[in-house]
């Protein structure tokens, strides 16, 4: 049994065995993104300290940052009072980027003059870092 057993079975995992997992810059409170995780990716990131995903367009682990370096490591996790979502502060490692897109974070479009407009530049180029 895991030293982190007793955490995992406090999660409630929805029907499809994941839980809602919000990742924030500790050093600012900006929200970088929002991703799912089912049991054993949250013991990786317990046990690693790096965030470690559930990709469910892909059906399976996804190591933040693997591919581009942009690792995230963890700082502090919170559960929600349902205990249905969890709150990751993290360190941004590598150029930062949390989205695949290359930006800062996945939230980099905003509602104006009734459009989505991005905001920010990306930190890479997302078809050198993600080659087929």
């Amino acid at each position: 049994m895991s030293e982190f057993q007793d955490i995992i079975d406090s999660v409630k995992f929805d029907d499809k065995g994941l839980v809602s997992a919000i990742a924030i810059d500790e050093s600012n409170g900006n929200v970088l993104m929002l991703a799912y995780m089912n049991k054993e990716s949250l013991q990786i990131t317990f046990e690693s300290k790096v965030m470690t995903y559930w990709s469910r367009s892909r059906q399976k682990l996804w190591i933040k940052g693997e591919t581009s370096g942009n690792i995230q490591e963890v700082k502090k996790v919170q559960i929600d009072c349902d205990g249905d979502a969890l709150l990751f502060m993290v360190k941004p490692k590598g150029l930062g980027a949390a989205c695949h897109t290359g930006h800062y974070s996945c939230f980099f479009r905003e509602l104006k003059n009734n459009k989505w407009e991005s905001q920010g530049t990306p930190l890479f180029d997302p078809n050198e870092v993600y080659k087929k």
